[in-house]
């Protein structure tokens, strides 16, 4: 099976995986992955970098067997690039679409993460309930409460650093406020300090789902409906004063 994920909700990305659903054993394989580290110029990068991935875009793009996108949540302009960018490539190629939650990324490579002791790893780095958090800018962050297995308990929410206590806290988010959460007895890591949800992390989330389910259909995977989380800053104006009495 070969999938195209793309995710904006933080910085722009896009990755083409290849993969068995019906062996659970073997890792996904990855075909070509795009990814910057810019955050505020999507719709400039995305469509040049999703072109890189394919040879031939004519004939590879409809030969996908499905286009995950990543729904956020996110700031509104960042978020709605890529997933108009994968509306318009799943309806002129004629590819199901799918979404999923982005923070699935980051709660999934926490699944993935081992924990170390002298220099060995001891067992996996997620033994207990965990929180994934990125930047929602205006002193918030975008969070989800996850199970140890990357399952989701909680959220999403965006609110301030200061209404989570007690939780061992993963991903960009935490690294930004990390001095509140450790305020609130939380535990910040600092190997994920700086991570924020990426196409490629995406993919290997949803491939882990769908060879779990043994299916696209079966996966659970949502539609592309966004996560904005919050209004749109842009108002409908409304009618004009009268000049004149």
């Amino acid at each position: 099976m070969r999938i195209l994920t793309i995710d904006t909700s933080a910085a722009a990305s896009a990755t083409i995986l290849d993969f068995d659903p019906r062996d659970s054993v073997r890792t996904a394989e990855v075909v070509a992955n795009f990814a910057t580290t810019e955050t505020r110029s999507h719709a400039e990068v995305l469509a040049p970098g999703v072109k890189s991935l394919f040879t031939d875009p004519v004939t590879e793009g409809p030969a996908l067997d499905a286009i995950v996108v990543g729904t956020g949540p996110g700031p509104f302009t960042g978020l709605r690039s890529g997933i108009a960018m994968a509306r318009t490539l799943s309806f002129t190629w004629g590819i199901p679409l799918y979404g999923m939650m982005s923070l699935d990324a980051l709660a999934h490579q926490v699944f993935d993460a081992p924990a170390y002791r002298s220099g060995r790893a001891v067992g996996p780095l997620a033994t207990r309930d965990f929180v994934v958090a990125t930047d929602a800018r205006r002193k918030e962050i975008y969070w989800a409460k996850y199970s140890p297995g990357a399952h989701l308990l909680d959220g999403p929410h965006v609110g301030p650093a200061n209404e989570i206590f007690a939780a061992d806290v993963f991903g960009a988010g935490a690294g930004l406020y990390a001095e509140v959460l450790t305020g609130n007895r939380c535990t910040v890591f600092e190997l994920f300090a700086q991570t924020q949800p990426t196409a490629l992390e995406l993919g290997r989330a949803a491939a882990r789902k769908i060879t779990a389910a043994g299916s696209l259909e079966a996966a659970g995977l949502l539609d592309s409906t966004p996560l904005y989380l919050r209004e749109s800053d842009a108002k409908v104006p409304g009618p004009r004063k009268r000049a004149l009495p």
